[in-house]
């Protein structure tokens, strides 16, 4: 396949064991149908090379997002792969397919020699993929993913989850609390400085509003936007300060104007563009002092935990569909017009499902929001305030460790967290 190529690779001063830039066209040994991994070439100085590494991406930010983060912290070289699907990619991605049927060709990333060490994904739509760059090099080529994959577990060399999944243990599945993220002090503190200045206006303490949209069982609609704006201008007022609000990929049209039109307080409001540079989702975690997330986004909730900043959940759903058991339990029934409108239509059978169906098919996030309201690192907006920080977070260094021991020849040290320069070329 022909197509745009973006190789990331992390650099920092030249000391040895850290990432250096390395030429992603360089040369691989060919391998003759070896049984077992081969073990990476020795460089010039004696030492083996970081693994050369995938990241196929896909459609969905959240995942995307862990998948970056894993490659970040592993502080090895890796190259970028985004994929543009053919309409009838859903009928040849199947768990058992092996294929690029699927994939719109010259539109997507190159995939070619040299192949890879290691492949990180995650999502459906790749696991074919993944599966086609293992067999071309089958001795050499490790696969990760990140979530919950169709394919069968025990073919895959690591399956890094999260408890809404519900996945079974086994010797090949790390299961963390939450899902992976990079979010630390340096990082928010670089994005928070450029930020500074055109927020300096606003009146603290300063109050950033997360916004997802639905998910699963779970709509964000107009009067579910217009109830977000009406409880985090009451917290704002009350507390004599302001909101940073940015929205997602995710957030409807309609419902992120019902949202902005609904704020009683100073606010400074940003509608998501593709356009990365200019979001200042990460300069808000940055300069908040408290942070409000959807709990739709269970990415949006790991990295607002991760802030340090007290965090609130806000409920999306509403009456019986609520997140929160005890709001769902008291609450009257809903109109029925309401199911005229597509996206509850989708929610109501995706309820269905959970409750008759495989569970597979299914996630269930109220896991994650019972294990962060309990451990103190969360509380629901509107009805207290978190008890306490809770336990450090190891879901990050947990996947490292484990992706790190597929390749126990590099034996590099887990990178800190702090910032790495980036270097990427197209071609």
């Amino acid at each position: 396949m022909e197509g745009p190529r973006e190789i990331v690779t992390l650099r920092r001063d030249l000391a040895w064991g850290q990432p250096m830039f390395r030429d992603s066209s360089a040369q691989v040994r060919p391998l003759n149908e070896r049984t077992d991994h081969p073990p990476l070439e020795s460089t010039r100085m004696g030492r083996h090379r970081p693994p050369r590494t995938w990241l196929l991406l896909a459609h969905r930010a959240g995942d995307n997002a862990q998948v970056i983060a894993l490659a970040e912290a592993l502080g090895w070289p890796f190259e970028i792969k985004r994929f543009v699907y053919n309409c009838y990619e859903s009928l040849v991605s199947w768990p058992f397919f092996t294929t690029l049927a699927g994939v719109r060709a010259g539109a997507s990333s190159a995939l070619e020699p040299p192949w890879p060490d290691l492949v990180l994904t995650s999502g459906r739509r790749n696991e074919p993929i993944a599966r086609w760059i293992q067999r071309q090099d089958p001795a050499r080529v490790r696969r990760v993913h990140i979530g919950r994959p169709w394919e069968r577990l025990e073919r895959w060399d690591l399956v890094v989850t999260t408890p809404q999944y519900g996945l079974p243990r086994a010797p090949n599945v790390v299961h963390n609390e939450l899902p992976l993220q990079q979010i630390h002090t340096a990082r928010l503190r670089k994005a928070a400085w450029g930020w500074a200045p055109k927020l300096a206006a606003l009146p603290k303490p300063r109050i950033a509003v997360s916004v997802g949209g639905s998910s699963g069982p779970y709509v964000f609609d107009r009067p579910s936007a217009e109830r977000l704006g009406e409880l985090v201008s009451e917290m704002a007022g009350k507390l004599g300060g302001s909101l940073m609000v940015t929205t997602s990929p995710r957030t409807p049209p309609d419902a992120a104007e019902a949202l902005f039109r609904s704020l009683a307080v100073p606010a400074y409001c940003y509608q998501w563009t593709p356009d990365e540079t200019k979001n200042p989702y990460l300069a808000f975690l940055g300069l908040a002092d408290r942070v409000v997330v959807t709990g739709d986004s269970v990415s949006m909730m790991a990295e607002a935990c991760a802030s340090g900043k007290p965090v609130y959940l806000y409920d999306i759903g509403r009456g019986r569909n609520a997140m929160r058991d005890a709001s769902a339990s008291a609450a009257p029934p809903e109109p029925w017009t309401q199911w005229l409108q597509r996206r509850h239509l989708k929610a109501w059978i995706y309820r269905i499902n959970m409750q008759y169906g495989p569970r597979r098919l299914s996630r269930d996030i109220r896991i994650i929001h019972r294990a962060l309201i309990d451990s103190g690192r969360a509380a629901w907006l509107g009805h207290g305030d978190p008890t306490g920080p809770g336990a450090p977070l190891r879901d990050v260094p947990r996947a490292v460790r484990r992706v790190r021991a597929l390749f126990p020849e590099t034996a590099l040290p887990v990178q800190q967290p702090t910032p790495a320069r980036l270097r990427v070329s197209t071609s």
